[in-house]
């Protein structure tokens, strides 16, 4: 049998709260001059210490731009035309995934040497290779994938423990559910061996959130970040990266996403989720559903004890979306690209029994 032939590449990264002295080592063989591009709070808290670290080698900052507000081709054209990035040898993406996401955009696709500065641990943008895209409304468009991440994400612990508590909180939801959508996408298939790779990594996406988890949240909340807190950190910037990337095949989601992003995107439908929710929080609530459809009930009651305890939803009350447009969605769901590739088809009756039975769940802990 002839082999299939594949290229990977892998995200490089530094992590700790004086990593940014380590721009100057990684950046400057990409040439001299930076555009710095991110959202409006990350530059709040990043930009000052940043430049302070870019002061101190031979390049030179010679711009600071807003990304805009969603990862949109019009936001990305816009910034392509911008004469700063023009001139700029390489760009800085500071912010969470939806700026990272706009810069890897712009970037990757001129072949543009990019780096990433997340300010917020609730996803994996910073090391992934693909960027989701959204309509000028806010809803899901597609992701758009790549043949490499950025070439270098530094992940400053410092500032992401002083970020807002929720958005650790969301990237749990949003990376325990890398392995149990891989597992389940990949189920009872030959894989190749990234596939197989990316599989077995995505262990280390759940594990150490059901170890570190209750703790890192507690010790995020207070502005500290302890070990407990970078292992989560790591979790979900890097590993969750990582098996994204292996997990990917022919630039299509095969084995990288599954119902629980299927239930997410197709609730972007609803302007409330997009406004006042984030993405690992419903995604997380998408998993208790995607267990219940998958007749997992040992790792159902693992998840549900685990969002219990640090608060992440567990009914459609906690996300604001009412029965009525929960029904319209069970209609919707299994049309969505992310369960094309599952090992079956996913029905509005699966969804509507697992929504009986996670609400028999919660009706006994009232």
């Amino acid at each position: 049998m002839k082999l299939e032939n594949y290229e990977v590449h892998l995200p490089s990264y530094s992590i700790g709260s004086i990593i940014y002295d380590k721009i100057g080592p990684v950046c400057e063989s990409y040439g001299k001059t930076v555009l710095v591009i991110g959202g409006e709070k990350a530059l709040a808290a990043a930009y000052d210490k940043i430049k302070a670290a870019v002061d101190e080698t031979n390049l030179v900052i010679i711009g600071k731009e807003i990304f805009g507000k969603d990862c949109t081709y019009q936001t990305v054209e816009r910034l392509r035309s911008m004469k700063l990035y023009q001139l700029a040898d390489m760009v800085f993406g500071v912010g969470g995934g939806k700026a990272l996401d706009t810069v890897k955009c712009l970037c990757i696709t001129d072949d543009k040497p990019v780096f990433t500065f997340p300010t917020i641990a609730s996803n994996c943008a910073a090391c992934t290779s693909v960027s989701i895209m959204y309509n000028e409304d806010g809803t899901f468009l597609k992701p758009h994938f790549f043949i490499r991440p950025a070439m270098h994400a530094f992940i400053d612990t410092e500032i992401i423990a002083k970020a807002p508590y929720q958005y650790l909180w969301a990237g749990i939801g949003d990376t325990y559910a890398k392995y149990y959508e891989a597992t389940i996408s990949s189920r009872d298939e030959r894989l190749e061996h990234f596939t197989s790779l990316g599989v077995a990594l995505s262990k280390m996406c759940r594990d150490p959130l059901l170890e570190y988890g209750p703790k890192a949240f507690a010790d995020h909340k207070q502005k500290l970040c302890t070990y407990d807190v970078e292992q989560v950190i790591l979790a979900i910037v890097v590993t969750t990266g990582i098996a994204s990337i292996f997990l990917t095949k022919d630039f299509t989601p095969d084995y990288n996403s599954g119902l629980a992003h299927a239930i997410f995107y197709a609730l972007t439908s609803y302007p409330v989720i997009e406004e006042r929710h984030l993405h690992g929080e419903v995604v997380g609530f998408g998993v208790l559903l995607a267990l219940l459809v998958d007749q997992q009930y040992e790792e159902f009651e693992k998840v549900y004890e685990l969002n219990r305890s640090i608060n992440l939803p567990v009914s459609l009350e906690q996300i604001e979306i009412s029965e009525e447009q929960w029904k319209e969605s069970m209609t919707r769901i299994p049309e969505m690209s992310d369960v094309k590739h599952y090992p079956y088809r996913v029905t509005p009756e699966m969804l509507d029994a697992a929504m009986t039975k996670l609400k028999e769940r919660v009706k006994k802990d009232e």
